[in-house]
């Protein structure tokens, strides 16, 4: 079966021979606080910045999964208020979550709409808030923030903490991580690795804010303690590290090949109306990683259960739009001969009368 899923998705093929590898090496079997483990993170956070051109001085963690980042962010560094802005399913799970932590009065939302191009100007005052919550690519409706959003709302707000959910983007698409405080990603997507665990990106000013407080196991302060030694607050997926480690090592990881496919996928849809159209009309707030089709009910349920039939997985709608959308998945891991195959299927299937 090939997985257009968007997440968890199609692995990397090498991840296949990774897995014994590590498994070989001994590594599965040693103590998180021993020499072993510290050389193997430290490796993969130098990888991690070196291939995703992340700064420096910019500290890396390993968490279980972006939604427990979520939770270490209202936690760690919400003073007096957050500022969610979203316009899907993920950016306002990140809203309940934070809203739950710190209370409702202190959760301000900005929900925009799906085509809508945000501007700095089109946001309401953010002077008090102590962090901006941005959801960089929104994989329940493909859609992602517009081409130098997030450098224009650092530009505006010097002093505003800004924190980005990348799950759908880091390791697929170039990221400014200067612009922001806080990234994190699930490596379930464009890491190509299985679920269960998530790379949290923090700034230097984010060890300022959070200080000493380590009234929470989890806290942000007590895993920087723990990171200047490479090591983590709990017992870390030595395994997910490993594999992130050897993927990111065998890898070359520009996205122009991976935003030109998405282009042609967009193009593909485009010219054969018959599958459908797309959900976002906006070409610049198009995702370059997640693609959604927009269609009858009827059309969904034939399109989903025949590709399945015939060997490709597509992904489901998701939140209000479940029962009329259906997803396609643009990772590093899918090969452009798999991408190719479901097209030429796709188009051969209308055409045959199958769907």
């Amino acid at each position: 079966m090939k997985s257009f899923y968007p997440g968890p998705s199609t692995l990397f093929p090498e991840v296949r021979h990774y897995l014994t590898e590590v498994y070989d090496s001994g590594i599965l079997s040693v103590n998180h606080r021993s020499s072993e483990f510290v050389a193997l993170s430290q490796s993969c956070i130098g990888l991690l910045k070196e291939k995703l051109q992340i700064p420096e001085d910019y500290t890396l963690f390993f968490t279980s999964s972006a939604t427990e980042c979520w939770e270490i962010i209202a936690q760690s560094l919400v003073i007096n208020q957050s500022c969610h802005v979203y316009n899907g399913a993920f950016g306002e799970k990140w809203a309940d979550v934070t809203q739950e932590i710190i209370g409702k009065e202190n959760c301000h939302r900005l929900p925009f709409g799906l085509n809508e191009v945000l501007q700095v100007q089109n946001l309401e005052s953010l002077d008090g808030a102590d962090l901006l919550a941005l959801t960089h690519t929104e994989t329940s409706n493909a859609t992602c923030l517009p081409e130098g959003f997030i450098e224009s709302v650092r530009l505006e707000y010097p002093q505003l903490f800004i924190a980005v959910d990348a799950t759908s983007a880091m390791g697929g698409v170039q990221l400014p991580f200067v612009s922001a405080d806080i990234w994190f990603a699930s490596v379930q997507k464009c890491f190509g690795l299985p679920a269960g665990m998530a790379i949290m990106v923090c700034s230097p000013r984010v060890r300022e804010r959070c200080g000493s407080n380590t009234k929470r196991y989890n806290d942000l302060s007590a895993m920087f303690d723990r990171m200047d030694a490479w090591q983590t607050t709990y017992t870390p997926n030595v395994l997910g590290i490993a594999l992130l480690a050897k993927v990111l090592a065998g890898r070359n990881w520009d996205d122009t090949a991976l935003k030109n496919r998405a282009k042609g996928l967009y193009d593909f849809t485009t010219q054969n109306p018959q599958l459908g159209s797309l959900l976002i009309a906006e070409p610049s707030v198009r995702s370059h990683t997640v693609i959604a089709v927009q269609a009858p009910e009827l059309l969904l349920h034939n399109i989903k259960t025949q590709a399945k039939q015939a060997g490709f997985l597509l992904g489901n709608g998701y939140g209000k739009w479940a029962k009329e959308t259906y997803r396609i998945a643009n990772f590093p891991a899918i090969s452009d001969g798999d991408l190719e195959a479901l097209k030429g299927w796709l188009k051969n299937a209308f055409k045959n009368q199958i769907i």
